[in-house]
């Protein structure tokens, strides 16, 4: 779903400029406006789910870092909606139609936030608008939601991935297809939609939450969206200077040049070879972070000559 075009504007609207479009919008397909009409319900709905992403800032930096499909994997409808009071906005816009009232959904109600978007009466005539045109009866709540834990490695985050994993106890007991977006951070979610636990009074399934956890790579290390690999060199090459092969978290083998009197643990940069900040964004970098090798058993020329370093002040 693309929020920008539903609402009509540009993907650098500004917050004035996407708060017009929705008052404009939302004054045309508003039930009220368009009893019994199921295509201008579903366009108000589809319309209050755009701005309540665009209108909140860091829904709206999801939205464009991660795209629509990236960004449904993050955010349910619940998430969505939370903290959205439909209402007052509509108030704030002068829009309080046939004396009704308006109210969105809230957590622990059960079902989809576009089930209870609507709970209004229009005009006296009491009828309700609900997903669909009708009206749900309350006892048909949404099935519990599953959490699992998905392992996945620092190559599938560089480079995406699909995995399929195995659900004993949701609905369809069986194997789901679930796609892994380039860039994805430890701990995030994943929401794939009615693949939860069955309604037990017949309503929608619930979803399957999936907890991701970046798994230690044997190389390298993750800081935000760089890699960070150690190196040892010996001590003579930090001093005289020297150039190093550096292996890439994607196979390749990259040369770098290590500057003379180069200090411990100081660090070198390849630029983009790091990972991406998310399926749009630019590669982070790899850190070449470089060490002192240092002999477990020096031999004794080793020794003699680290000496003569000693008595020059090295």
């Amino acid at each position: 779903m693309d929020y920008y075009k539903i609402l009509g504007v540009e993907k650098n609207a500004s917050a004035t400029d996407i708060k017009k479009a929705y008052r404009k919008l939302a004054l045309k397909y508003h039930p009220d406006r368009n009893k019994d009409n199921k295509e201008a319900e579903e366009k108000f709905k589809k319309i209050s789910e755009a701005y309540a992403v665009l209108s909140d800032q860091e829904k709206r930096k999801q939205y464009d870092t991660f795209g629509a499909s990236g960004f449904q994997q993050r955010y349910s409808q619940e998430d969505i909606f939370r903290g959205f009071d439909l209402g007052d906005i509509l108030k704030e816009f002068g829009i309080n139609l046939g004396g009704g009232s308006t109210r969105v959904y809230t957590s622990g109600m059960g079902g989809s936030p576009f089930d209870a978007i609507f709970s209004q009466t229009g005009g006296g005539t009491g009828q309700q608008f609900r997903t669909g045109g009708f009206s749900r009866p309350q006892q048909h709540i949404k099935g519990q939601d599953l959490a699992l834990e998905l392992p996945v490695t620092l190559l599938e985050v560089l480079q995406g991935a699909e995995k399929t994993i195995a659900v004993g106890h949701g609905a369809g007991d069986g194997k789901v297809a679930v796609k892994i977006p380039v860039g994805i951070d430890n701990g995030k979610k994943l929401r794939v939609q009615g693949k939860g636990s069955p309604s037990p009074t017949g309503g929608p399934n619930g979803d399957l939450y999936l907890h991701i956890k970046v798994l230690p790579h044997p190389l390298f290390s993750r800081e935000e969206d760089d890699l960070v690999i150690d190196r040892s060199v010996p001590f003579s090459a930090m001093l005289l200077g020297t150039e190093l092969s550096v292996p890439t978290l994607d196979g390749k083998t990259l040369s770098v040049k290590i500057p003379a009197g180069m200090q411990p643990g100081a660090k070198l940069r390849l630029k983009g070879q790091g990972l991406p900040s998310g399926p749009r964004g630019p590669r982070g970098d790899l850190l070449i972070r470089v060490l002192p090798e240092v002999p477990r058993k020096p031999t004794a020329d080793q020794q003699k000559l680290a000496a003569k370093l000693a008595a020059a002040g090295l």
